[in-house]
């Protein structure tokens, strides 16, 4: 996957598109990712220890990493991901817009 954790990113389609945010966590296996203050949904809670109120919270649902287009660091607009290998063999991930390091 080209999208790791902490990575900001805009969406590029569906209901929030333009919206950008920080990728709070990646599931590969479903080729999924959820981003913080997007695609949001409420879920129904019953009260537990933990919650005793209970209630409806609103928390972040799932996207498709499709959806999505990581954010240059150099120009703040969206880019398309490639990598390099740099001299010790070790593989970084580079912007294509600026050919900036996004892996420090």
């Amino acid at each position: 996957m080209k999208i790791k954790r902490d990575d900001t990113v805009l969406v590029i389609s569906g209901n929030d598109k333009g919206k950008r945010g920080r990728v709070l966590r990646v599931l590969p296996e479903k080729d999924r990712i959820i981003v913080e203050g997007v695609r949001m949904m409420k879920k129904h809670t019953k009260p537990s220890q933990r919650d005793p109120q209970g209630g409806i919270i609103e928390r972040e649902a799932s996207m498709h990493v499709s959806n999505v287009m990581l954010v240059d660091p150099k120009s703040g607009e969206p880019t398309r991901v490639g990598r390099q290998r740099l001299d010790g063999g070790r593989q970084v991930r580079v912007a294509k817009r600026s050919g900036e390091m996004i892996d420090s």
